[in-house]
């Protein structure tokens, strides 16, 4: 398989990706207190995928979003529940319910180099297998004391090196770990 795959995300200091009722209202107002033209490396990032890999979940928050936020991106949706998909210009949506590691070969061969693994059940399976190359966290300065947490129980450790780190002055801060393969 030659497909690299990266997590992208941000959670609170206390390791939340969303509220229990699976709200981003925190991440929302943490993003007005960025200065105007910081993205934290995300169109850089983004310039890199080929396609995007999230849950239902996920999929049904960003589906809202105004304008679509991955506009000429392929989007596949792993569910195996029927859900409408949005529709219009520059959206590619499709839906699986492939295994991770399945889903990976198929994309390969279809000539994808670069899946972006967004959602938080979507990325605790994907680490579990360890099928994650590249997981770049930022986070918040904010603490919710409870919500949906980025990592859930793991078959065995799952060992990254640190590749680099970096403190923005608004208060984020923002780590990428490569993963390190099993010895």
């Amino acid at each position: 398989m030659s497909i690299t795959t990266s997590v992208y995300i941000a959670t609170t200091l206390d390791g939340f990706i969303a509220r229990e009722d699976g709200s981003i209202d925190w991440l929302m107002e943490a993003n007005a207190t960025v200065p105007s033209g910081e993205d934290c490396g995300y169109a850089e990032f983004m310039s890199t995928v080929d396609v995007l890999i999230m849950g239902k979940n996920t999929y049904e928050i960003v589906a809202k979003f105004e304008p679509w936020p991955y506009e000429g991106r392929r989007v596949v949706v792993l569910t195996s529940k029927d859900f409408a998909f949005r529709e219009g210009p520059g959206i590619r949506l499709e839906k699986s319910s492939e295994a991770p590691r399945e889903l990976l070969t198929r994309l390969s061969s279809e000539g994808c180099r670069h899946a972006y693994v967004d959602g938080g059940q979507v990325i605790q399976s994907f680490l579990s297998q360890g099928l994650i190359d590249r997981l770049t966290l930022t986070t918040i300065p904010v603490l919710i004391g409870q919500g949906r947490s980025l990592f859930g129980r793991m078959p065995g450790d799952a060992k990254l090196k640190l590749a680099q780190s970096k403190a923005y002055e608004f208060g984020f801060t923002q780590s990428t770990y490569l993963a390190l393969p099993d010895a």
